[in-house]
Formats: C-alpha cells, structure tokens, sequence
C-alpha cells in the first residue's frame, strides 16, 4: 500500500477525528473509505447514479444545444 500526505483544514480535521473515533477505525481507513470506487456487478453506470439525475418535465431539454446558452464557451478571460 501507498502513503500519500494531504493537508486538510483544520475543520476538516476535527471532522475526521471524529468521526474515527466514534467508528473505532484509522483516520485513513475513513479517507480510503471515501475514495474508493466499487464496481457494482451487473448495474449499469446510470443505474448506480439514478437519483443523482435531475428530471423535470418542465426543464429545458438540452441546455447544451441552445445557442443562448453557449455564448462565450470555451473562451478564456481575456475574452478571446
């Protein structure tokens, strides 16, 4: 296993302490708790997001395509 070193607020801190010691664990194993990627066998990458997707009738289709909302996209600040 790799090491790697973050520094974190000081808030962030407090809240990692915590919450490792309430669950009795390593601060790490919270944080590789949090980063890991678990495949789910047999879901489709949709299925496992599906309540994260924004669906309201009412919505612009695709924002994306509409002129009016691509105004400027892609330049840099200097408005080149």
């Amino acid at each position: 296993m790799k090491t790697v070193t973050v520094k974190l607020p000081d808030q962030a801190y407090r809240a990692l302490s915590r919450s490792a010691e309430q669950r009795g664990v390593s601060k790490s194993e919270i944080i590789r708790e949090a980063l890991s990627v678990r495949e789910t066998p047999g879901k489709s990458l949709y299925s496992r997001i599906e309540d994260l997707v924004f669906d309201d009738p009412s919505a612009p289709r695709d924002l994306s395509s509409h002129p009016r909302h691509m105004k400027g996209y892609g330049r840099n600040h200097s408005g080149r």
